[in-house]
């Protein structure tokens, strides 16, 4: 069986996390689904830290505003995707 990848985990954890299909990712955003709401942001972000090993600066937490916006700052931790 084969390792996913950064990038498909990354995914994983906002499907999983608001219920949502991967083609409504690349445009989703904060309290676009019922899902995403203040816990629900937590919740992901606890997700992301688990999976990746990392511990997010509170500035990033909230900066993490959509999809896109929260593989830039993945990516500051040292995770390629």
């Amino acid at each position: 069986m084969s390792q996913k990848t950064n990038s498909q985990k990354y995914d994983a954890v906002f499907m999983e996390t608001f219920m949502v299909e991967a083609s409504e990712l690349s445009n989703l955003k904060y309290q676009d689904v019922i899902a995403w709401d203040s816990v629900g942001h937590m919740s992901m972000v606890a997700e992301l830290e688990d999976v990746f090993d990392i511990e997010m600066d509170i500035d990033d937490i909230i900066d993490m505003t959509d999809y896109k916006k929260g593989k830039e700052i993945i990516l500051k931790y040292g995770v390629s995707l």
